[in-house]
This record gives C-alpha cells, structure tokens and sequence, in this order.
C-alpha cells in the first residue's frame, strides 16, 4: 500500500515538472545580417543572444544567419516586415529603401571622427529619435538598437588622394538619395548592385570604385580585385538592429524588457569594438601588401559635402533634420 503511495507521489511529480519545463518553453529566433562572422554585424548578433540568453534564463535562444543566408538586406527587410525573419541589423543606407528619411544617416562627413560615431549611435536622444522615425513611416518592425561597421572607405585599382581623382569613374553605392547626389556632386557616376555583385563588378570593370569599411574589404577579398585601399573616411558606416512587430507584439511585457536590455548591449558596445576590427584589419591588409593611401585630402572632399549637410537632412524630410542636429550637437 505505501509502495503503491509512493509511486503515485513520483507520477505526480513528473507531471508537475513537465508542467513548470513547459512554462518555461525554449523558443529559437532567427537573427539575419549580410556579413560573415568576424564583422561588426556578428559582434552586435552575439552581444545580443548572449544578454538575452542570460536574462531569458536560456528560454529565448537567438540562432544566426550569417552572409546574407536569408538574403540581402533589402530582402531581408521585408520578410522582418513580414514577420518571417524576427531580428535583422540592416545598414541605416539600405533602410533608406523602406524609409528614406534613415538615408540622414549616410550623409558625407555628418560625424566629424570615430568617437563621434561612438558617442553618436550610444546617445539615447538618437536612438529614440531613429525608433520614432521607423515607427512613424513604416510598417512591420521596430528599432531596438543601433550599430556599427566603422567608417566607409573607397577602394579600387587606382590611387585616390583628392576628390579630383574619382571624377568620371564609375562608383558602386547603396541606393540612396544621399549616395546620388554627393558622388556626382564629387564628379563621379554612380552604379546601384547588391553588395553579393560587387566583388564581380570590380573584376570585370563595371565598376571603377567600391566603397565600404575596412574589415568589410577583407573578410569579403575585395582586395582581390581592388588592391588600393584608400582612406576617404568620407561616411560613416550604421546599421540599425529590427526585431519584427509580429514577434514583438506577441513577446509579454517581461519579454520585451529582456530584448530591449539585450538590444542596449550593442548600442553601447557594438561601435568601439568594431572599430577595434577596423584597425585589426588595416593591419592584416599592410601586412598582405595592399596599398593603403592615408594621405586623402579630406578638405577636398568636404568643400563640396558639407554645403550639403543641412539641404540634405531638410529634402529627406523632418525627422531626418531632427536626427541630423542631434548628432552635429554631440561632443
């Protein structure tokens, strides 16, 4: 009779502990960039699953798809729109494909140094200011953080020391109202692709110039097929990180709580160590014998861009002009 007792009392206990592990069910989300690893997109993605795997207690587990597995970023934008995909960081250029005010982001020379960029995305009157944005010309997502991929550079075949050097030559660029008009306001053309084209375009000459960061160039070989890396320092390289409205409208108050601590982990972390990465890889690429000129005669370059600073943010519209004072105001 106690025999029998007992192993109704250990029944009963395994149905309550399948109950509570059932409360607390592990659930798997997808977290989508274009890079590979080792870039600034694959530090903000660990930063955020390992915050949000400790304050989750392991329930809310964030698997990565790196190197455009998903697609590429505009793609990828819409299925996070969709609900398909539930966290992506996307470049603030690319955004500006569902919301063109974000290309206020990609304005030339807008941060004046590196830790401008890193004050710059970590200030939380930015942030909130690019989360209303979103939330006010889109649809489908949210802002939950921002990020970093240093600062963009031009690279080719050729040497570039002054904005008289690229005039004429075909440039590959996001596909922005920003991008559009500093190039040929620089003398250059410019030639829309997807970034998966460009490696291509460089070999077979459709494109004279590709401009990107400097971890980018080396962890996709552009190297290869543009040696000459040259330090134009001329735009700063954001990204914003999404989590879809499908998933955040279903996550409880507690939740989303958790993402948004997780997501604040790489607004304040992300961009110094990406710039971290960007000086790591300079080093890498002179020790490869890729030309670096260092010399760029910036001052060339900003006589033209900086007249265009403030007509730029104010064509993009008013929260573009908003989030362009802001950051001009930091320190």
């Amino acid at each position: 009779m106690i025999a029998r007792s007992m192993r109704g009392l250990a029944v009963v206990a395994a149905m309550l502990f399948v109950t509570g592990a059932g409360a607390q069910e592990v659930k798997h989300y997808r977290f989508a960039y274009d890079q590979p690893r080792n870039t600034g997109y694959s530090i903000a993605a660990d930063l955020f699953a390992d915050k949000l795997k400790e304050l989750s207690k392991g329930t809310m587990i964030i698997d990565q798809y790196p190197g455009a597995q998903l697609g590429q970023e505009p793609q990828v934008l819409q299925l996070v729109k969709a609900g398909d995909i539930e966290f992506a960081i996307i470049s603030s250029a690319n955004t500006a494909t569902i919301s063109p005010q974000a290309g206020v982001m990609s304005l030339h020379f807008l941060f004046r140094d590196e830790n401008h960029v890193i004050k710059g995305l970590a200030d939380p009157r930015v942030f909130e200011a690019l989360r209303t944005l979103i939330d006010e010309t889109t649809q489908g997502l949210h802002v939950i953080a921002t990020g970093s991929q240093g600062v963009r550079h031009m690279y080719s075949k050729k040497e570039i020391h002054n904005v008289g050097d690229i005039k004429g030559l075909k440039i590959r660029v996001q596909a922005t109202a920003t991008e559009d008009t500093m190039f040929p306001a620089y003398g250059a053309q410019t030639v829309h692709m997807p970034f998966g084209s460009v490696y291509t375009s460089l070999q077979t000459g459709v494109v004279d110039v590709a401009e990107n960061s400097i971890n980018v160039y080396l962890v996709n070989k552009h190297y290869e097929v543009a040696p000459v890396l040259n330090i134009t320092e001329h735009e700063a390289n954001n990204a914003l990180v999404y989590i879809s409205d499908k998933l955040w409208q279903s996550l409880s108050a507690e939740q989303k709580g958790w993402v948004q601590t997780a997501a604040n982990e790489i607004s304040s972390k992300e961009p110094a160590k990406a710039f971290e990465l960007e000086r790591t890889a300079a080093d890498k690429l002179k020790k490869m014998g890729v030309k670096i000129v260092d010399n760029v005669d910036k001052k060339s370059f900003t006589a033209i861009a900086d007249p265009y600073l403030d007509k730029l943010a104010k064509d993009l519209g008013p929260h573009a002009e908003k989030i362009k004072d802001l950051i001009r105001s930091i320190n």
